[in-house]
Parts: structure tokens; sequence; C-alpha cells
């Protein structure tokens, strides 16, 4: 029995494991309804989940622990690998799985250049509809022949996305416009997509360091809910034009006109914004307008929406966000009032230019109990002020009972001192060292992990994370920490009071609190008399990081003493003879104690 299990290769249990971890995930949950999915297409689809999780638990888990290590081969390969079957996947079946891969494909400031080449593709690889169902998806929406509707329809697609599709379209007006048509059939995919993504966060409560900081049920309802409002071409409509009532006095944001006489439930028809694509830097450059000075609006916008506006475009992926190059004031009295997406832009250094946003489906509201916290939480930021931006975690509701605040506040201040003016480029490279120090010096916060993240909160990091990537890409010496305190400043500016009625409220809070401040004084002396009081205290940083010295140095000698042990034994069995497989076995062991204890710390 022994030989036949020692004989079996480590790609023969993975793929039991494979087998085994499929029946017991399979068991999660309750099985999709068949009559409103594609069952053929959600068993492709959970079958990849399975892999990938055997995968983690496999290379990622089971052979990351002490001496197993040894066999654990390089992981870039193997992600690379993975990213390649997840591509391949998502452009046969498109859907909501073309949206996770373009998601993860601009993650260039935290994910290898290997990963995020793999799945880049999917920008571009999604294959259009055939134009003829195209037009009858059109003609039912409208109840009529498309001719009657609009005074040309282009037969090639402007682009191609995972769940609709753009063609341009003249109106009887003679103004050009682009039509969105949701793809034909595109509710039972997007229903197949959710019912297997949902299981896969199913899954993910067995991992009890994700499920206790995130409310995955409720996560699967808000994923489920944002992707099927995405169906939804009315409220996209609306989203457009709040999003352009936000920033009517931005003149750097550009929002296109809706349509609404010539849309209907699955067709929406827009103002033509396509300029030049936020990652076409070659285009940007040619038209002579600053990669950074654009990376910096880009930047400024999702800070207004985040922070003021509570209103979040939370998916600008670069096929969602255009340059518009505006004229200069000499063109302008030349008679050159605008440029039309497809017309000739003179190069010029310096060139104005507006952000143009399209797909307004994927949009998220900060709830009112979370916006108050993340101002503080900007001007923490902005001010280098430790303590303000821990106290804004705790405001949010994101650390667990219990959690330490000082130590928290300890290790957001040297963040603060070792990144601080770190460029967008640079945060890739130095992550592992970086990391490296924080789990050194700050092991005992990243292992407890003391934060529990709002699922309501999970779509605006979604956005941010897309947001810090393409601000890379455009500018790799965008630095976020300078252009963040001028906005910090202007929020702390906001929250002073205005007028006589706001300092009265102030002075009457104030006198309020002296007021109660005796009673808690007593109370204070009440229980210090009574023997009950308590007070709670804790190392400072240089003490913390001698302890956690010693700490290290107590952990290697006793390493150090088991290796010595087992090199006396096994040393004694092996030139004695008594048992010389037994002596190699524990010389071999002494070795990897040695080792451990030398490596580990």
């Amino acid at each position: 029995m022994s030989d036949k299990n020692s004989s079996r290769t480590a790609e023969e249990i993975q793929q039991d494991l494979h087998r085994q971890l499929g029946q017991v995930l399979g068991s999660a949950g309750t099985k999709p309804d068949r009559a409103k999915i594609d069952f053929k297409r959600y068993r492709k689809v959970r079958w990849f989940f399975i892999k990938t999780f055997a995968h983690v638990i496999w290379w990622d888990i089971v052979l990351n622990r002490p001496i197993l290590g040894w066999f654990r081969t390089d992981p870039l390969p193997r992600w690379q690998k993975i990213a390649r079957r997840f591509r391949e996947l998502a452009v046969e079946m498109g859907g909501v799985l073309i949206k996770m891969g373009q998601f993860l494909s601009i993650r260039v400031d935290v994910l290898p250049s290997e990963v995020t080449s793999e799945l880049a593709g999917l920008r571009d690889e999604v294959p259009p509809d055939r134009i003829e169902s195209i037009v009858a998806q059109v003609e039912a929406d409208f109840g009529r022949p498309i001719a009657d509707i609009f005074e040309w329809f282009s037969p090639q697609p402007l682009g191609a996305a995972s769940l609709a599709q753009a063609h341009l379209a003249r109106l009887a007006s003679g103004e050009q416009a682009v039509v969105k048509v949701l793809r034909p059939g595109i509710e039972v995919l997007v229903e197949t997509d959710l019912a297997a993504i949902a299981l896969a966060i199913r899954w993910l409560k067995f991992y009890k360091r994700i499920s206790q900081r995130v409310d995955l049920d409720w996560l699967a309802r808000e994923f489920t809910t944002i992707t099927r409002n995405e169906l939804d071409f009315d409220a996209e409509g609306h989203n457009a034009e709040r999003i352009a009532t936000d920033f009517a006095d931005d003149t750097g944001v550009y929002v296109p006109q809706v349509y609404w006489q010539y849309s209907a439930p699955h067709t929406l028809t827009l103002e033509n914004v396509a300029y030049i694509k936020i990652d076409d830097l070659a285009g940007i450059e040619a038209a002579g307008i600053s990669r950074a000075e654009v990376a910096k609006k880009f930047y400024d916008i999702y800070l207004r929406q985040i922070f003021e506006t509570n209103f979040v475009h939370v998916d600008p992926h670069p096929g969602n966000v255009f340059v518009k190059p505006l004229p200069f004031p000499e063109e302008i009295e030349a008679g050159v009032t605008d440029f039309a997406p497809s017309d000739p832009v003179p190069s010029r250094t310096g060139r104005p230019f507006q952000i143009a946003f399209v797909d307004f489906g994927m949009v998220a509201i900060i709830p009112e109990r979370l916006r108050a916290a993340l101002k503080e939480y900007a001007i923490g930021i902005g001010t280098r002020d430790a303590h303000r931006v821990v106290q804004s975690y705790a405001n949010a509701g994101i650390l667990l009972p219990g959690a330490d605040l000082t130590r928290i506040e300890e290790a957001t201040t040297d963040m603060f001192q070792r990144l601080w003016g770190v460029r967008m480029g640079q945060v890739k490279d130095l992550a592992a060292t970086e990391m490296q120090y924080f789990l050194r010096e700050y092991r005992d916060i990243v292992y407890k992990a003391p934060f529990q993240f709002p699922a309501d909160m999970l779509f605006i990091m979604r956005a941010i994370g897309i947001l810090s990537g393409m601000a890379t890409n455009l500018d790799p010496n965008f630095d976020p920490w300078a252009e963040t305190i001028p906005f910090a400043e202007r929020l702390a500016a906001d929250q002073l009071p205005q007028g006589w009625q706001e300092w009265l409220q102030q002075f009457v809070s104030l006198g309020q609190l002296a007021l109660r401040l005796p009673n808690q004084v007593d109370g204070v002396l009440m229980q210090a008399r009574q023997g009950n009081l308590v007070v709670q205290a804790s190392l400072a940083p240089e003490a913390r990081r001698l302890v956690q010295g010693i700490e290290r140095a107590i952990n290697r000698l006793v390493w150090m003493v088991v290796a010595v042990g087992l090199l006396l034994v096994g040393d004694r069995f092996y030139i004695e003879g008594q048992n010389k497989l037994l002596g190699g076995l524990l010389l071999l062991l002494a070795a990897l104690a040695f080792l451990w204890g030398m490596l580990r710390r």
C-alpha cells in the first residue's frame, strides 16, 4: 500500500486533488436553475475555477510548508499559464469572464508583466456578433426596420465588448452617434457566469481569513446586482446624465449626450466621443497632449468622484475612457471650433484636452455611513497624519474588534516615512523589498490581519486598482502623494465652520463636553478606588523591535539545539552501524533544521 502511494507522481496527486476538490466544492450550495442558464457553459466555467482553486491549494498552501517548500517551482510560469488558459476560455465564451480578464490585464502596478500581457489581448479579442443578429435585435427593440430609425447604420462594429457592441450611425438630424446594442442572448450568458462566480465566492467561505473579513454573501448579491444593472440601458443613460451634472463645473471632463428618442430596452444611442483611447500613448503624444497631465487629471476626477460626489464610475478600463483634443484659442479664431473623433489633430505641444467617459453601466454609490470616514482618510493621507488615518479606519468599521490601534498607527507612520514620494512606476519594484520589511517589523499585524472590508467598498477599490494601473501606464513618474495634498487641504478647509450658525454649534458641542467631563473624571476615580481600573500599555516602537529581535534570536537558538540533537543521534546511529538508514535520515533532518533556523526570520 505504502509502495504504491510513494510511486505516485506529484501530477497524479494534484489530479486526484482536483477530483476530490470538485466533489467537495460541487456540493457547496444549491445547483442553479437549468431553465435560466446554459448548464453546459456553467460546468465548463466551474471546472476552470475548481482547477484554479486546486492549483492554489497544492502549490501555494500545501507546498508552502516548511521542508515541502523545497519542492515548489517558480510561481511566475505557472500563473502565466493559468492566465493564458483563462484568456482562451474568456475569448471562447465571452460574457462576464471578459470583464474579469480586462480588469486584471491593466493591473500593471501590482501584477507581473508576464501575467498582464497574457490577458491584455482581451481588450481587443472580443469577437463581435454577426451584423444580421445586431440589426434584428435593434428592429425588435423599436418594432420597425432599422432604415426607418437611422439614416445610416455601420455594418462594421466600432467596438465589441463583453455584454454589448457599438456601431456608428447617423441620426435624422445628420449627427453622428454611437449605438450600443446588447448582444443577442446575453441575459442567459450573464446568468450562467453569475451562477458560476457566485459558487466560487461561496467556496471562499472555507477560507476563514477571507470569510471573517468580507461579507461574501453580500458581495455575491452586490456583484450580481451591479452586473445585471449593466443590462439596463435606461439606468445607464441616467447614470451618464448624473455624472455630467456632477462635473458640470469641470471643463476637463466630457460626458456624451444621451439620445433618448433613439434608445430602447436593448439599444442605447449616445454622442460619439471615440477620440484617442487613454492607453494609446503614441496617439496622445502625436496630438501634443502631455501624458503626465492626462494622468494627473484622471486621478483628480476619481478623487472627486470618491470623496465629493460619492457617485463612482467603477469600470474605467481603457476601452471606456478617451482623451478628447481641444483647439487652441488661435485655432478657434481661425474657425476650428472643435475636432470630430475622426478628424486629424495637428501636433502641437501643450494642447488642451478633456477626459471623456463612456459605458456607465457599472457605477457605485458610496453609502452615507462611509462618506465622512473617507474624507477623514483623504485628509489623513494628504497631511501624513497616521492617527487620523487609523481613526478613519475605525469610523468606517473596517477594523476587527480588539485591533491594536497603536500598533496599526505605528505601521502607518512607518509606511509614510518609507513610501512617501514614491512614484507610481516604482511601486512594483519596491513591493518585494518593502513587503519583506513590513513582514519582519510588523508581522503581528500582517498575520492577525485586523481588517474587515465592507463589501460595498470592494467595487470602489476595484476602480482605484484600475486607476492605479492606468496612471502608471500613462506616467511612471506620477506622484499620487503630491496630487493628494492640495485635495486634502481643500477637504480640510471645507470641514471648518463657515458661518456663525456652525461656529455656534461648535461652541455648544464643546460646552456639552465640558459639562460631561466632571462626571467622567469622577467615574474614573471611582473605578480606581474600587480597584477596577485597568490600564493598557504598549511598548514603544524601539522597545518592540528589540523584543522582536530577541524573539527571533531565541527561535533560531531553538532550531540550532534541535539540529545539534539530531546531528549527535544520527551520527551515532550512522557511525556505529546500528541503523545507517535511520542515521542518514536523522543527519538529513539535522541539516534541514539548521537551514530552516538560519533562514527563518
